[in-house]
């Protein structure tokens, strides 16, 4: 019964909540497929929680804190669980996210039958992206206020950037050298923990600065204070029709910032072994799609405009996993297809 559990917990729950974070857990190295995936399927859990707008912020975090608690072992009493079940997952419009709250159970069984290690690395990358979670409810005001409140400062951003992805780089890299030891060499740890930090805050600022538009209608501006400031803007001018090109000089020097952090999740990637093609991969799709997207980002006259989000369509998606996977062992084939991305981006930026 457990194996069945964990077998459809792993499998179909994880494929229909991930969506295209299915497409790298589908490549890779099987050691790393467990403790990956339920730490997704948890995280995601505790990310519904906290985005059920239905549900009065301070509520939403009392089920989030409840949840980080049973994630690390400090509480055994199922009333918190209960109460997710029957408060957020009645609110949920698709069936899987709903099942998955209705699953936490099954979810923390299958934590505990994780190697020590395994469970103690799941446990505080969750606790890590739950404060993330924990920091959005507690700074930004009730979606349905109609308020807007800005981030402080450049470093309050880096920080969240850290918080709710920066982890996840380091998180990904401490998997490589548990489950495939003879991968990277030992000296390097410092480095690529290092690097891969900066990718998972590469991946991040391209969410922040595509959903701005999204983010602004339900109160939340992760652009700094300070920098609205610098071209006269607040937080509020951002919701007018033609807020997108006063603010353009901000997104672009936060893509300034992506693009180096970018250039460190390369480095990252072409680190890895050339034989060690399904590792490569699952690195290598995140980066093309998130520079492709700042491509179309820079690009787009109305970036602030919901309704024009910058997003790429599914047949671009598939034109790079196509793309991608015979270059993977390539590394100067794949400098070549990245150093003409970050070029195209950047004549964009100077123009």
């Amino acid at each position: 019964m457990q194996n069945s559990n964990r077998a459809f917990l792993l499998g179909p729950l994880l494929k229909g909540v991930s969506r295209s974070f299915y497409l790298t857990m589908r490549v890779l190295p099987g050691g790393m497929r467990d403790p990956v995936g339920e730490a997704y399927l948890l995280a995601r859990a505790a990310d519904t929680i906290a985005d059920t707008a239905l549900i009065p912020p301070d509520r939403r975090l009392a089920l989030l804190l409840s949840l980080r608690e049973h994630v690390n072992g400090t509480s055994e009493d199922n009333t918190g669980l209960r109460q997710i079940a029957d408060e957020v997952a009645g609110q949920q419009t698709q069936s899987d996210e709903k099942l998955l709250l209705e699953s936490l159970g099954g979810a923390l069984d299958v934590l505990a039958q994780l190697d020590e290690a395994d469970r103690a690395a799941v446990r505080d990358i969750v606790t890590t992206l739950t404060h993330g979670m924990e920091f959005d409810l507690r700074t930004f005001p009730d979606e349905r206020s109609g308020d807007i409140t800005a981030l402080r400062t450049l470093d309050e951003l880096d920080r969240y950037t850290w918080l709710v992805a920066g982890c996840v780089g380091e998180f990904w890299t401490k998997m490589i050298y548990m489950h495939l030891p003879d991968t990277l060499d030992p000296a390097s740890r410092e480095t690529m923990c290092r690097q891969g930090v900066r990718f998972g805050k590469a991946l991040q600022l391209v969410n922040v600065l595509r959903d701005c538009g999204k983010d602004l209608r339900i109160g939340r501006c992760y652009l700094p204070a300070p920098m609205l400031a610098q071209v006269g803007l607040t937080a509020q001018d951002l919701l007018q029709p033609d807020a997108s090109v006063p603010a353009r000089t901000i997104m672009l020097e936060l893509v300034r910032v992506a693009l180096d952090h970018f250039r460190a999740a390369i480095d990252y990637t072409l680190a890895l072994p050339r034989s060690s093609v399904r590792l490569r991969l699952a690195c290598l799709w995140p980066i093309l799609i998130g520079l492709e997207t700042l491509e179309l980002l820079v690009a787009n006259r109305d970036w602030l405009d919901p309704a024009k989000a910058s997003k790429l369509k599914r047949n671009d998606v598939y034109r790079i996993l196509a793309c991608s996977t015979p270059l993977a062992p390539f590394n100067s084939l794949l400098g070549v297809w990245f150093n003409r991305l970050i070029a195209r981006i950047e004549a964009r930026i100077t123009a």
